[in-house]
């Protein structure tokens, strides 16, 4: 069995954009699992993911209020063709990342996490796997919106690919 997955991270709606781009959608609707790791800013956006993925696993962040706060997880963990995945927003700063995350979430393959903006994609030496999809929304001083896409197949992670969106044209 193979399983494709989407990463999605602060997508901070409307705030930073009035919406998902139509790229990031048509990914939701191939994905099997849709994962977003917090800052979504407001509600319809969740609403809108819940209706349109197959599956979707999301948590809260920091510019999160209480109504999605009420409704998602701060951490949440879930397992896919034999993968141990977690999702969290904020895993602090880049220094120490992997060694940090991996004494903290022993029992995953892969954290998925997001805050900074920036796509990360290494590996601790205890084989955890940390992967941040950067934002479709909001690059901030990146070149490039971005998500993520993969496989997961008999036990492994397969076409982990960082996709760059198209600069967005209007004001938002």
């Amino acid at each position: 069995m193979t399983t494709r997955l989407l990463l999605l991270a602060d997508t901070h709606l409307p705030r930073r954009a009035r919406a998902l781009p139509d790229q990031v959608w048509r990914e939701v609707e191939e994905a099997d699992v849709v994962v977003h790791a917090g800052d979504w800013v407001e509600e319809p956006l969740l609403d809108a993911l819940q209706e349109r993925a197959a599956r979707l696993v999301g948590v809260w962040g920091n510019n999160d209020p209480a109504a999605l706060r009420a409704r998602l997880d701060e951490v949440a963990r879930f397992e896919t063709d034999g993968v141990r995945f977690g999702v969290v927003h904020e895993t602090g700063p880049a220094k120490d990342r992997e060694a940090r995350c991996a004494a903290s979430y022993p029992d995953l393959d892969v954290l998925v996490f997001g805050h900074s903006h920036i796509p990360w994609d290494t590996t601790a030496e205890s084989g955890l796997r940390l992967l941040n999809p950067g934002s479709p929304t909001d690059r901030r001083r990146q070149p490039h919106c971005t998500y993520l896409t993969l496989t997961v197949a008999d036990g492994a992670l397969h076409d982990v690919v960082l996709h760059r969106l198209p600069p967005r044209t209007g004001t938002r």
